[in-house]
């Protein structure tokens, strides 16, 4: 079985404030910005153990948090099995590609350490997946990055076995995903401030959490969630400009003064006609 683990990092276990995911705000002390890479790593080290000894022979893990770049190799469990990637895109044939590796061989697709999508109440940290991104729709329905980030994994028809974070983005997903297993490890007190389990407890929930999702994929218990194609990907920008500036894309409609739209014919290509990132 192999397994793809996608990171992102404001769900992370142990990880209660803003400063210590959103590091690029001016004045965050070096290390608050070192204590989320290592609450980062030791999540995801207990969850690529977990799947291991749930039986994965293969564990992919892609750092996509800012693009990546928070996780030191050497801090890695160091295992034949485990493959990592840094950063969350790779030049492949002079192209950019998104999730490395992440093709028709993976049993299952994992989003831990996610967040819920811009305007969650009671969330820690929601946003969309740009900062210009008010809020995204695929064939109408209202998404965040668990549905863009599944959307493009049915591509490949790699289910969405689990998703892990604040309450928020467990709950949404579980409205979302029949059958997706969640793990939650924490809960908002504000958008920026969280409390939740310390991170032996949460790797313990989040091992339980792993498990049973490979079990449920090995039953054949987790559809691949696949929106009608042609899809209609349509944004709602925060700002006119931005609009105006999508707009100018091939393909690209204005569909009012804030948002824009296009037709994609595979789902792989949900976001390459907005950022350049798909499959075809």
């Amino acid at each position: 079985m192999k397994v793809y683990m996608h990171w992102d990092m404001e769900g992370t276990s142990g990880l209660f404030h803003r400063d210590q995911t959103w590091y690029w705000y001016p004045h965050v002390p070096e290390h608050v910005q070192e204590e989320g890479r290592r609450l980062l790593i030791a999540d995801i080290n207990a969850a690529v153990v977990a799947a291991l000894d749930a039986g994965a022979d293969q564990v992919i893990v892609c750092d996509t948090h800012h693009g990546g770049g928070n996780i030191h190799l050497e801090r890695m469990l160091a295992d034949p099995r485990v493959t990592y990637h840094a950063k969350s895109t790779r030049e492949e044939n002079g192209r950019r590609r998104w999730m490395p590796d992440l093709d028709e061989t993976v049993d299952a697709f994992m989003l831990p350490g996610h967040h819920a999508k811009r305007g969650t109440p009671n969330a820690f940290l929601p946003h969309g997946w740009m900062g210009v991104w008010e809020e995204i729709k695929i064939n109408g329905e209202s998404v965040g990055e668990l549905g863009l980030e599944a959307c493009y994994a049915a591509h490949w028809g790699a289910p969405l076995a689990l998703v892990h974070g604040d309450e928020a983005a467990c709950r949404e997903a579980d409205a979302r995903f029949p059958n997706v297993v969640t793990a939650p490890v924490k809960r908002a007190i504000t958008e920026e401030l969280c409390e939740g389990l310390e991170p032996a407890a949460a790797h313990r929930l989040l091992a339980e959490k792993i498990h049973e999702a490979l079990a449920k994929v090995r039953r054949g218990e987790i559809p691949v969630l696949r929106p009608q194609l042609p899809m209609t990907v349509s944004i709602r920008m925060t700002t006119v400009e931005a609009a105006e500036k999508a707009a100018e894309r091939p393909g690209v409609e204005r569909v009012d003064e804030r948002t824009v739209q296009a037709r994609v014919e595979q789902h792989g290509d949900v976001v390459k006609w907005i950022v350049g990132l798909g499959v075809s």
